[in-house]
C-alpha cells in the first residue's frame, strides 16, 4: 500500500473541515475558544485515504509540523500540528495549513503543466523525424 502525500492529506483535511473552521462564531457554544485551530480526527482521515490513522498522526506530528510550523523575530512559535489547544486535542492551524496546501497544488500544478510541455515537444520532435524519415 502507497502512503498518501502530503497534498492527499492536507486536501482531505482541507475537505473534511473547512465547513467547521468557516463557521466559527464567538457568539455560538462550538466547543472551541479559536477559531485558528481545528481539531481533527486521524483516524477518520485515515479512513477516508484508507490507510492507518498512527500515519496520519506521525505525518502532522513528526513531519509537517518540523516543516511548516516556525519561529517569528520576537521568538514566538507558530504552530502548525499541536497536540492540545485548549480543551481541544490534535489540532490544525486552519489557516497555516490553507497556505501550505495553496503553495502546494501550485507547485503540483506547475509540475504538470511542464509535463505535458514536454511531452507534446517529445511527440513533435519524433513526428518530424519520422516525416522526415518517410520522405527520404
Amino acid at each position: 500500500m502507497k502512503a498518501p502525500s502530503d497534498i492527499k492529506i492536507l486536501s482531505k483535511i482541507y475537505k473534511l473541515y473547512y465547513e467547521e473552521y468557516k463557521n466559527f462564531s464567538t457568539e455560538v457554544e462550538n466547543g472551541r475558544k479559536t477559531k485558528i485551530f481545528v481539531p481533527i480526527d486521524c483516524q477518520m482521515i485515515a479512513d477516508e485515504l484508507d490507510t492507518d490513522g498512527d500515519i496520519i498522526f506521525g505525518r502532522l506530528y513528526y513531519h509537517m509540523e518540523q516543516k511548516y510550523g516556525y519561529r517569528r523575530d520576537d521568538d514566538s512559535r507558530v504552530a502548525f500540528f499541536l497536540l492540545q489547544a485548549g480543551n481541544d486535542q490534535k489540532c490544525v492551524n486552519f489557516p497555516l495549513l490553507a497556505s501550505v496546501l495553496a503553495g502546494m497544488q501550485e507547485e503540483d500544478s506547475k509540475f504538470k503543466i511542464s509535463t505535458w510541455l514536454s511531452t507534446i515537444a517529445i511527440v513533435v520532435a519524433v513526428g518530424t523525424a519520422v516525416a522526415q524519415v518517410i520522405q527520404s
